[in-house]
């Protein structure tokens, strides 16, 4: 079932705090009037009161009440903006995506990882589970350019992985013995967007994959 998680909290702390700031100053400025009003009435005619002082004061509390206008603006204009991207990652629910990863899902005994490296190398290959334990390690070989890397759900005993995330690790030296750096894009179809910690992320199975690293969107399967 293809579902949405959203944060809701973030913009009722700050309308809390606030109020809360707000409630505290216009106590403060109620009691700082008083105090005024008192000393002014019990004044020394003789030497009066420096008028500069106390409006300096005055305007001192009306430009924090200014300052706690505008953060009810900004909040206010933050939960739009929040609003207006949570419905723009709904977009995302059933679509194909291919996105920067290195952590995809073992899914009817295969996983998948498309691959860029910039010369021909060799070496070995590594796949570990959600908790982080090595499954399997073997030799490969890569062409220069991009390909495909394809995983059978095979441990290195020859047992079979269960399936869930797995997350891929390449390390391959070209002719010269000279350590190859290989990109990997993982892809898959969206079944849940969560952006209740404030950044949003897509749902693959049990894989978490950042919006900002999606690379392609498709209706249909890549």
């Amino acid at each position: 079932m293809a579902t949405v998680s959203a944060a809701g909290t973030s913009g009722t702390s700050s309308n809390s705090a606030t109020e809360q700031s707000r409630k505290t100053l216009f106590g403060s400025y109620d009691l700082f009037l008083k105090l005024l009003t008192t000393q002014i009435k019990n004044q020394n005619p003789l030497e009066p009161m420096d008028p500069a002082e106390y409006t300096q004061q005055l305007v001192q509390y009306s430009t924090v009440e200014q300052g706690l206008k505008t953060n009810e603006q900004l909040a206010s204009l933050l939960s739009v903006i929040q609003s207006g991207q949570a419905s723009s990652y709904v977009s995302y629910l059933g679509s194909y995506v291919s996105a920067s990863g290195d952590t995809t899902m073992l899914d009817n005994g295969k996983a998948t990882w498309n691959y860029t490296v910039p010369k021909d190398a060799k070496g070995t290959v590594e796949v570990r589970n959600s908790g982080g334990a090595l499954v399997y390690r073997g030799d490969v070989k890569l062409d220069k350019g991009s390909g495909t890397y394809t995983w059978d759900g095979k441990t290195t005993e020859g047992s079979t992985a269960t399936a869930g995330a797995y997350t891929i690790k390449f390390s391959v030296f070209d002719s010269s013995s000279t350590q190859q750096t290989v990109t990997t894009e993982v892809k898959g179809k969206v079944d849940k967007v969560d952006i209740s910690s404030g950044t949003a992320f897509l749902k693959i199975g049990d894989v978490r994959i950042p919006v900002a690293s999606v690379k392609s969107v498709s209706s249909t399967a890549l």
